[in-house]
């Protein structure tokens, strides 16, 4: 059986359309807000849901999205209230593929096979988990496909070509390429830059390839989804959200890119 993950790319393929992914931090400013965000998502266009898992000390993260986990984890956010999130939409919304983002300490604190079961019962689809190369997958990738959750990859472009089939090795869902070197929220992504990459990529493997770091305007999310399978947004959305725009304002904010997205 098709994952939510295979589903909806299967589907957007059909229409000819770009995927939309969309990065929050749960939690992110307190425990409401984010629940009310992550419900409205889907209705504003969204494709795939990436759910930031706030952890003390994020390695991958810029200055942006560091925040946002400092602030979720002030206001009182854990992995558990994390999948409360995840059942909140699954409540309403049995479509929308959730993928967990973050790091492996809070997974290995809870255990692996208990996370793993919990995470799957709550609804969630995929992890993507930065601080696991393929060296480890035994810690968690190989479980977590055993569980039927999707594992997606990094890609940079400092993925050489003896590197990226490792890269690519037990990895499921799509693979998710980082446009620039560096933290999130940095430089802009340019579409000229990544075309080559992703084709690079598509070269190497069947899964889709989204594109994400630097898109912070509906025309960069069309540009870079044009040469790709879709875009991720983050840094640019939880920005939104750390200025204190109300929920209405960040959705919007979200359509707009979501259609972008979707014009390509």
């Amino acid at each position: 059986m098709a994952t939510r993950i295979e589903a909806r790319f299967a589907a957007l393929k059909a229409e000819g359309r770009k995927a939309f992914v969309s990065y929050i931090m749960a939690g992110d400013p307190d425990f409401a807000t984010s629940r009310e965000i992550v419900l409205g998502l889907p209705a504003a266009g969204v494709d795939v849901i990436e759910l930031g898992v706030p952890f003390t000390d994020p390695m991958a993260d810029g200055p942006t999205i560091q925040a946002a986990g400092q602030r979720a984890l002030a206001a009182g956010q854990t992995l558990e209230r994390t999948l409360d999130l995840v059942r909140a939409l699954r409540a309403v919304d049995d479509a929308t593929p959730v993928v967990l983002m973050g790091y492996y300490n809070p997974i290995h604190s809870r255990g692996v096979d208990r996370f793993l079961a919990e995470a799957k019962a709550a609804g969630v689809d995929g992890l993507l988990i930065v601080d696991l190369p393929p060296e480890e997958d035994s810690e968690l990738c190989l479980p977590a496909l055993a569980a039927g959750l999707d594992f997606i990859r990094l890609a940079t472009p400092t993925t050489d070509d003896a590197r990226l089939p490792k890269v690519l090795s037990n990895s499921s869902g799509f693979v998710y390429y980082v446009s620039i070197t560096g933290i999130t929220g940095a430089a802009a992504a340019q579409a000229g830059d990544v075309a080559p990459e992703v084709a690079r990529i598509k070269a190497a493997s069947d899964l889709p390839a989204v594109v994400g770091f630097g898109i912070r305007t509906p025309e960069a999310a069309r540009d870079i989804a044009a040469v790709a399978d879709g875009c991720v947004v983050g840094s640019a959305i939880v920005s939104e959200i750390a200025a204190g725009r109300s929920v209405a304002e960040v959705l919007a904010y979200v359509k707009a890119l979501a259609e972008g997205a979707h014009s390509a």
